[in-house]
């Protein structure tokens, strides 16, 4: 089973951002968007990191956003009544919810764990670093280990 911690980073709110995955001493990868928020780049983290690895996966995230979505169900909740939450308001970030949500069910093989974020855990601290790089830089980065 393969662990994967994801982050994402804005500056400012919207604004540049960055997004990474890294395989604590195996491969990382980051990107970035122009003008985005802080939950896209979570998301697209995600979905980048479950996009990249076959067979069992844990993404590690310190995303409540993300982790709870999948930990409680809301996607199941999402589809039931149309892509509206409970205010009956239209899911937001539903364009990266949707692919990510299909991939997770049509795999079954992908578990989400939360880690606290900015706490001293070491790999998340490494996504969180390449993250705001990769927005910062507004780069593409990648690697077969990460950076030190």
């Amino acid at each position: 089973m393969s662990r994967v911690y994801t982050d994402g980073a804005c500056s400012g709110n919207p604004g540049p951002g960055g997004w990474a995955w890294v395989v604590p001493d195996g491969p990382f990868a980051a990107g970035f968007a122009a003008r985005t928020t802080n939950q896209r780049m979570e998301l697209t983290a995600a979905l980048e990191a479950v996009g990249h690895f076959e067979g069992p996966l844990v993404v590690v995230s310190d995303s409540t956003y993300v982790v709870h979505c999948f930990r409680d169900g809301w996607w199941e909740n999402w589809i039931r009544k149309g892509w509206v939450n409970a205010r009956r308001e239209p899911v937001a970030n539903r364009d990266l919810w949707e692919p990510l949500v299909q991939a997770v069910v049509e795999r079954g093989n992908v578990t989400f764990e939360w880690v606290k974020g900015h706490s001293g855990d070491r790999w998340n601290d490494v996504a969180d670093q390449l993250a705001v790089e990769a927005g910062n830089l507004q780069e593409v980065l990648s690697g077969d280990a990460p950076p030190d």
